[in-house]
């Protein structure tokens, strides 16, 4: 569904759930919450450049986001250098969109500035544990998503890549990260070759609780909303995890993709990682 097949917001809120609602049903599907709704992921680019002034007014954007107390922790490196590009793209070799994207940053959290900001001002830094580094990440997914959300508004589409984490020893290398900032996620930006996928979501009632946590109703949330998803999509069998180790399930959804997907580690090093880069994690 696009926003000109839509007719109101109700339209795109049952595309995304896959449930009906007459939520937004009095609502046309214009505008930024449209926009939203029918947000995708793209990774597959037309060689048409992004402009330098879109490009600089798309991260004026960002950097307007929320931040965290105002402590502003957040940051990219813009690669400009198709061969460092390209290098990138060979560290993760299953996401050749990488290498194609007019437009590939690195998100960092820069936990380094209001550190110096400290030493500049004769003042301590108080604040050397858990939180200063969940801040720093705050930021970063604040400034990530507007950065997302303004290029959208322009006919970009655009593809995170929170696969970059498990190199962050590389990529500190390679991008000359000094202590105290880390690599977040990266994120592809360009003028999209076809359209996006629009990935359905779990229903609002797994994600909203009134006065008190409840998932009480979650196996047949999760039920329901597999049988929903693979209507829609069904996985193809080539694309099934751990066959080898656990076998072909008379049913292969969303939840037991995920549950195969997190069964494996993964990053289990980035918390060292961080503690190298000298973020107290206690």
């Amino acid at each position: 569904m696009t926003e000109k097949a839509a007719k109101t917001l109700a339209d795109l809120i049952e595309y995304r759930y896959g449930l009906p609602t007459d939520v937004g049903k009095d609502r046309p599907a214009e505008g930024q919450l449209a926009q939203i709704l029918d947000r995708r992921s793209h990774r597959r680019w037309k060689e048409e450049p992004v402009p330098e002034d879109l490009l600089q007014t798309l991260l004026a954007c960002a950097f307007s986001a929320s931040a965290k107390s105002d402590l502003q922790q957040s940051g990219i490196i813009l690669i400009r250098d198709k061969e460092k590009q390209q290098a990138i793209t060979d560290l993760i070799p299953a996401m050749p969109w990488i290498a194609s994207a007019p437009v590939f940053m690195i998100w960092i959290g820069d936990n380094r500035r209001i550190r110096r900001i400290c030493e500049m001002r004769n003042k301590p830094f108080g604040n050397d544990h858990l939180d200063s580094f969940l801040n720093a990440a705050t930021d970063c997914a604040l400034a990530m998503q507007t950065f997302i959300l303004a290029a959208e508004s322009q006919g970009l589409g655009c593809c995170p890549i929170s696969n970059v984490r498990n190199h962050a020893a590389k990529l500190r290398e390679m991008l000359e990260l000094p202590k105290y900032v880390f690599p977040y996620a990266g994120l592809c930006a360009g003028y999209p070759a076809r359209e996006g996928y629009s990935s359905m979501r779990l229903p609002l009632s797994c994600f909203v609780h009134e006065d008190r946590y409840d998932d009480g109703d979650l196996p047949e949330e999760i039920d329901g909303y597999d049988r929903r998803r693979a209507a829609r999509h069904t996985p193809p069998k080539e694309s099934w995890r751990g066959l080898d180790k656990w076998g072909e399930p008379d049913f292969y959804g969303w939840s037991e993709d995920k549950a195969r997907q997190v069964a494996v580690p993964e990053r289990d090093r980035f918390g060292s990682f961080i503690r190298e880069q000298g973020i107290k994690l206690d």
